[in-house]
């Protein structure tokens, strides 16, 4: 079994969809861990705001196996069909997978996107601070103390087969979060 971290976006439909892309995911996976769901300003693309999650999970299947998987997922949640740049059903990454470093199968492991953005980082300390970043040499959380950008997010609430995935404690102590890390 290998273990992965996706992360999983949405801004169009954002709570039907993150919904029902962790659905399938638990189909496609079996058992997932699951970060707080965060709101954040688009990046890279214009359109409404975004619901970001991190989701990690053991796997058996191969990179090619996984990344066809996601796809699927994608594609079933109209990705391919969006009518209109900027909007997006849902948006699954892999993030790291196991220990791979470096360019697999047409991937950059572990995604450049974990160092740069916010709003992947700092859900994944969340879920698993004391792991390792592939190649990095540091783990999520000593990576997120660091992380020195320009991007807001607030982490909302988020219900999911009934389970709170965004504890409130985590909402009230930063209602607004800001530019910094940490």
């Amino acid at each position: 079994m290998t273990m992965v971290f996706l992360g999983v976006g949405t801004n169009t439909d954002r709570e039907h969809h993150l919904g029902r892309g962790l659905d399938a995911l638990k189909q496609l996976l079996g058992a997932l861990d699951v970060s707080p769901v965060f709101e954040s300003d688009a990046v890279g693309v214009l359109g409404h705001r975004f619901l970001n999650m991190i989701v990690g999970a053991q796997t058996h299947l191969s990179l090619l196996d996984l990344t066809s998987g996601l796809k699927a997922i994608e594609a079933a949640c109209g990705r391919r069909d969006s009518p209109s740049p900027g909007r997006i059903t849902l948006d699954i990454d892999i993030l790291t997978y196991g220990d791979l470093a470096g360019e697999h199968q047409g991937l950059t492991l572990p995604r450049p996107e974990v160092l740069r953005n916010a709003f992947v980082l700092w859900p994944l300390a969340l879920l698993a601070p004391h792991a390792m970043l592939p190649g990095s040499g540091r783990t999520h959380a000593e990576l997120w103390a660091g992380w020195q950008g320009d991007q807001a997010l607030w982490p909302v609430a988020f219900d999911w087969r009934g389970l709170a995935l965004t504890p409130p404690e985590l909402i009230g102590a930063h209602a607004l979060r800001s530019t910094l890390g940490g």
